[in-house]
């Protein structure tokens, strides 16, 4: 049966279970939507969370016209899960995607997000929009993963987890497809710009139906690429590493500005949902994750709480700062919410639609739990209220945060706190019952915990298992 009608099947069976909000402002008709995804971008590395030193005009621009969430996470420190995460609308360890592929084997169609999963882009396709991913993709290394067997009706990018700027292929993986078939390398000048130049190509396409386009940057993501033309706007950079850093953040901020151009002289501006999200915090060697502590692949709040914006012209009030905590995982049933849709019929999504709450219909918190897994199960967090628990694998501890009086988490009060320890463990280890095993081993790993041995007997134990 195709999956999305088993999708839809199962959810009007459980619609009954859920009670979420799903009030929306009605429009003529529905709105286009972009997601703009970077990729290890740092909170600071944005002027409209303070950063100073990277030109970010456009971005800053985009972001006072709409909501930035000052307290917008993602469901995991790094690349792969959290993109699961966000394009499902789902915890990623509910299908066992807690880890960023194998680097070092030929992965086949069992790791990534399984095709049983009903991605944001095949939901909306269901509802008459034509649908655009670009960029990395990086859920799914197998060609039965890719975005045109996940809704995607047009798809321009390469299926790894990272790439040279330039284009040149490495492998199968590391190659530029439009819809499949590999461009050819003389076509491409600097993906950033080249991502762009596609998806204007697409917004400009003639069709009676609304997009959704999921535009996924590889920038700021290593290797350190940029040309001229963006190294001159942060030579002030006395660091070598962070100018050039900042000159890939700030070809995405001029890339953007061409975007919402487009928009505007094809008259869709108003229409548009527009979201921008790094995929998860910054990298430690580069990137500025001040004041939280930590970076990618944390679970302190440098690894998971990034740069975020929603903008809707026609449906959300300008220059709003929501400081409740929100998740990426929110977008899906903001989207499905803005085009009218019924979130009761959608039980199996964890986020909530925004809409209640940045249109001010509804003075309660989109969340009070949220929760992570990471590292292949070993690492967690959770955040109920003010209090964080974070158990760190590296340092093989447990913290805990006050985050109302301690934000930026320099302070652990796990030993003065039991029983708010003890609460937390149980509120990890309800919701880790719906959860399945991680799918395959985390590449990550043997980074982030000192005891080899112990990662090693963990490997044999989940190879046995498959």
């Amino acid at each position: 049966m195709n999956k999305l009608i088993t999708f839809f099947l199962l959810t009007s069976l459980l619609s009954s279970c859920t009670g979420k909000e799903s009030k929306s402002i009605k429009t003529v008709e529905n709105p286009n939507i972009i997601i703009v995804l970077t990729d290890d971008q740092g909170w600071a590395d944005v002027g409209f969370n303070g950063g100073t030193d990277i030109p970010t005009p456009n971005l800053d621009a985009i972001a006072a016209e709409g909501v930035v969430f000052s307290n917008g996470y993602v469901s995991h420190p790094y690349c792969s899960p959290s993109r699961a995460g966000l394009l499902t609308g789902r915890f990623q360890a509910r299908f066992g995607h807690d880890c960023n592929m194998p680097y070092n084997t030929e992965n086949d169609d069992t790791v990534g997000t399984p095709l049983s999963e009903v991605m944001i882009s095949e939901a909306l396709k269901s509802k008459g929009y034509r649908t655009s991913a670009i960029g990395k993709w990086h859920v799914g290394d197998h060609p039965n993963l890719y975005p045109p067997k996940q809704g995607f009706d047009h798809w321009f990018g390469f299926p790894g987890g990272g790439m040279n700027y330039w284009g040149r292929s490495k492998d199968a993986i590391h190659t530029v497809y439009r819809n499949g078939v590999k461009v050819d390398e003389n076509e491409l000048t600097y993906l950033t710009d080249d991502f762009t130049d596609e998806a204007i190509q697409f917004i400009n396409g003639k069709s009676e139906k609304p997009f959704f386009m999921y535009l996924a940057y590889n920038a700021p993501h290593a290797p350190n690429h940029a040309t001229k033309k963006y190294l001159e706007q942060t030579k002030h950079i006395e660091y070598g590493g962070r100018s050039i850093y900042g000159a890939m953040v700030n070809a995405v901020d001029h890339n953007i500005g061409r975007i919402d151009s487009t928009l505007i002289a094809n008259g869709q501006k108003e229409n548009t949902i527009f979201v921008f999200l790094s995929d998860n915090g910054g990298r430690k060697d580069v990137a500025d994750n001040r004041p939280n502590r930590g970076f990618k692949g944390m679970l302190f709040e440098g690894g998971i709480k990034v740069p975020f914006f929603i903008r809707w012209p026609n449906g959300i009030k300008k220059q709003q700062n929501y400081d409740e905590i929100i998740s990426s995982l929110d977008l899906y049933p903001t989207f499905l919410d803005a085009i009218g849709e019924d979130l009761s019929n959608y039980p199996k999504l964890d986020g909530v639609s925004l809409l209640p709450y940045i249109q001010t219909k509804s003075n309660k918190k989109p969340h009070d739990l949220l929760f992570w897994r990471s590292v292949g199960g070993y690492e967690y967090a959770v955040r109920k209220g003010d209090y964080k628990l974070y158990k760190n694998a590296s340092k093989e501890k447990t913290f805990l945060f006050d985050l109302k009086h301690d934000a930026y988490e320099r302070n652990d009060i796990s030993e003065e706190n039991p029983l708010i320890v003890a609460e937390l463990e149980k509120e990890y280890a309800n919701w880790d019952k719906n959860n399945i095993a991680p799918g395959w081993i985390d590449p990550h790993i043997p980074n982030c915990i000192k005891d080899q041995k112990r990662w090693q007997l963990e490997r044999n134990r989940s190879t046995k298992e498959k």
